[in-house]
This record gives C-alpha cells, sequence and structure tokens, in this order.
C-alpha cells in the first residue's frame, strides 16, 4: 500500500464510527471471526479498545491484521483503523484509482 492510498483510507476512516470493541477479554476466537465477516462486508473497519483492555492497542492491531490478512491503515490512541481489499465483485474501495490519479 502506498502512502497516498493509506493517507486516502485515513480520511475515509475519520468519519467513520468503531463497529467493533475490544474489551477485557481481549482477543478471542469469535471477535477475530467477528472482525474477518466485518472486513468482508465492508473493507475498512474502525474497531475501538477500551480502557479495560489490558493489551497495548498497536500491538492488538498487528495481531488482527496477521490473523485477518488485513493492513493497519492507523492506530490513533486506542482506535484501530483495518483494511482489507474485497473482491472483484463485492469490491467498494478501489485503490488503484489513488495511484492513477496521483501520478
Amino acid at each position: 500500500m502506498t502512502t497516498k492510498q493509506r493517507a486516502y483510507l485515513k480520511s475515509l476512516a475519520m468519519t467513520m464510527e468503531p463497529i467493533l470493541q475490544i474489551g477485557k477479554s481481549s482477543m478471542t476466537p469469535e471477535f477475530t471471526r467477528a472482525i474477518d465477516e466485518a472486513l468482508a462486508a465492508r473493507e475498512l473497519i474502525k474497531v475501538n479498545v477500551l480502557k479495560n483492555c489490558a493489551d497495548d492497542p498497536k500491538s492488538l492491531a498487528e495481531l488482527l491484521s496477521e490473523r485477518t490478512h488485513s493492513q493497519v491503515v492507523q492506530v490513533i490512541g486506542r482506535k484501530i483503523v483495518l483494511y482489507r481489499e474485497g473482491k472483484d465483485k463485492n469490491k467498494k474501495i478501489d485503490l488503484s484509482q489513488i495511484t492513477k490519479k496521483h501520478m
């Protein structure tokens, strides 16, 4: 992912509300499955790490990225933004246009 593509995804994420929250139980297989399903449906998601979660948001972001085959767009405070490109017919965000516009 290029820096321009990342900047575009960050701008899209600014207006989004977190759709999932990580609490004190932290990472469970069910939570990972929920993240995976959300990425399949939306491509770009925001996750909130609650204060009662003892884990570091950056390490959680890397773990989620690894488990769901997605990319970490950004981690700001206790908010994580993840992106995974959708399948061709279900694609909602086209990053290939971002690189062509800025070349």
